[in-house]
């Protein structure tokens, strides 16, 4: 998992945008998954979901192998350029194994990972599970995302009284503005606001409009003049799945604690239901949604990811758009008031797997 991750930190304000569990340095039971004890940051998911039902015959963990199994290095390598690490994991279960690639360039407020399955006997449902800690005061963070052809809630409650839990959203209703989603008790939210609905646990998904060259999620934190973003190719990683965790769960280790967190997780999976949902027929597929990855014909499926941290001045209330800079070699984060902010940024890394000065990777 990756985190904490500190960007800009030879400055006088670092800048730590991602979330640890409280419960990370505690005992829990044996029976744990080892992706629940970690629980913190960024990861990747061979099998994002919870994977409650079997698929091929085999049971796969919580948000898959990728995400509970012991990674090895293989590679580290720093130039003048930037540095890159390469990890890898065996997966019995779905076959052969993951290579993991997390890149530095020298100057960029920029993580660029890059992740092959190799030898998969089957399709998959991967995606990242960037998880956020926001500022402790209503409405800190205002997120905004790129376009999208479907959204909705998920299909039933994500936590139900009877199992010690809360869900605010109606489930498996279609979103028409993000600003006004509906709740069990009529009343309307607007999920571009976070922290809100406190001790509730919900999820929505928006799905990428695919013809996009690439998609970006971002949240804009304008008291703390920071923005949070992420890019993808929409082909690889189709949907983003909204995780509103704000102390909906009184069971442990949640213990109704883990509050003011959110997940922005993009993937290509049927909600987080698991590898047997996302590679069956599904209310997303039926839509012509991808909900799954079929791999080469050599069992490959490779994807690539970006995430970064912008500082932004007063006045840049929202992201409007991310723009590709002219050489490929920038990204432009645009607000709605007219601000604009560029960084340096690779976008083609998205597409050709390549950063300059950094062969080999």
């Amino acid at each position: 998992m990756l985190g904490p991750v500190t960007f800009f930190p030879g400055s006088s304000c670092p800048i730590q945008p991602y979330a640890i569990a409280p419960w990370a340095k505690e005992a829990l039971p044996e029976d744990t998954s080892t992706m629940l004890a970690a629980l913190r940051g960024d990861w990747f998911c061979s099998a994002f979901g919870e994977n409650a039902d079997a698929h091929a015959g085999r049971h796969l963990p919580p948000h898959g192998e990728t995400a509970n199994g012991s990674w090895r290095g293989i590679d580290c390598v720093e130039t003048r350029a930037g540095s890159w690490l390469k990890l890898a994991v065996d997966l019995p279960l779905q076959g052969g194994q993951a290579e993991s690639t997390t890149a530095l360039v020298q100057d960029h407020p920029v993580v660029y990972q890059r992740h092959e399955l190799i030898n998969l006997t089957g399709p998959c449902n991967p995606g990242h599970h960037a998880t956020l800690a926001f500022p402790h005061h209503a409405g800190a963070g205002n997120l905004s995302f790129s376009r999208f052809v479907h959204a909705r809630t998920y299909i039933e409650p994500l936590e139900r009284s009877a199992n010690r839990g809360s869900s605010w959203l109606m489930p498996d209703v279609e979103i028409t503005d993000l600003s006004a989603v509906t709740g069990f008790d009529g009343s309307t939210a607007d999920l571009c606001r976070y922290p809100a609905r406190s001790g509730f646990e919900d999820i929505a998904i928006l799905c990428a409009d695919p013809m996009l060259e690439f998609a970006w999620s971002s949240v804009t934190f304008a008291q703390e003049g920071y923005v949070w973003f992420a890019l993808r190719d929409p082909k690889q990683l189709a949907s983003t799945l909204l995780w509103f965790s704000n102390g909906g769960r009184h069971f442990p280790p949640w213990n109704g604690r883990h509050v003011d967190v959110m997940g922005i997780e993009d993937i290509t999976a049927f909600f987080h239901v698991g590898i047997a949902a996302s590679c069956a027929d599904n209310a997303l597929s039926r839509r012509g949604i991808r909900t799954c990855i079929a791999a080469t014909d050599d069992g490959r499926v490779s994807i690539a990811y970006i995430q970064g941290v912008a500082r932004v001045p007063a006045g840049f209330d929202r992201v409007a758009g991310i723009e590709r800079g002219p050489h490929g070699n920038h990204v432009s984060l645009i607000a709605e008031s007219g601000v604009s902010v560029d960084i340096p940024c690779y976008v083609d890394f998205l597409c050709d797997r390549h950063l300059p000065g950094l062969d080999g990777l």
